[in-house]
């Protein structure tokens, strides 16, 4: 799979639907030895205007707009290749919380999803629904993953406090 992804986006030109643009997308950037980020599109408002397209600088942390959505293609290099030593019973480094709904989709290659208490395994097609909380990646295998997240802009105070069901 390409690490730079094609961005094609549509449009109405004389009342009828185009195709605007279709080349590889130009908000790439390395941030750490293989980290790869491109930061597709995103949305300034609720609801999206559509014929308006707002340039967005890529960061390693996302800067999701207020009321607004980021939509970001990363490639996640194992970890020994970032240098990076994850000690058990110790915050992962990359340990961060963003106030977002994310949409998370793993297309190819495996990723740890670790939490501030357990962690699992995702593989091609998981979907990770991320509310806000706080969370690292760590791909501790010896292929990149590369995911897909859509983030929306989302009031911490209004947060679910989740109940276990009882037997």
């Amino acid at each position: 799979m390409n690490k730079i992804p094609r961005r094609i986006v549509t449009g109405i030109k004389n009342g009828k639907s185009v195709i605007i643009e279709d080349k590889q997308a130009e908000n790439v950037a390395e941030h750490l030895p293989g980290l790869i980020i491109s930061d597709i599109w995103n949305t300034q408002k609720m609801p999206a205007v559509l014929n308006v397209e707002t340039k967005i600088p890529n960061t390693g942390f996302p800067q999701t707009p207020k009321n607004g959505t980021y939509f970001r293609y990363v490639v996640i290099p194992p970890d020994k290749d970032l240098g990076m030593e994850f000690k058990a019973g110790e915050p992962h480094p990359m340990m961060h919380q963003t106030q977002t709904l994310d949409y998370i989709i793993i297309l190819s290659g495996e990723l740890y999803l670790i939490m501030e208490e357990g962690e699992t395994l995702l593989q091609p097609g998981d979907i990770v629904i991320q509310r806000g909380t706080n969370h690292a990646w760590s791909n501790r295998s010896e292929e990149p993953c590369i995911q897909l997240a859509v983030l929306i802009d989302a009031n911490q105070g209004s947060r679910i406090k989740i109940k276990r069901l009882r037997d």
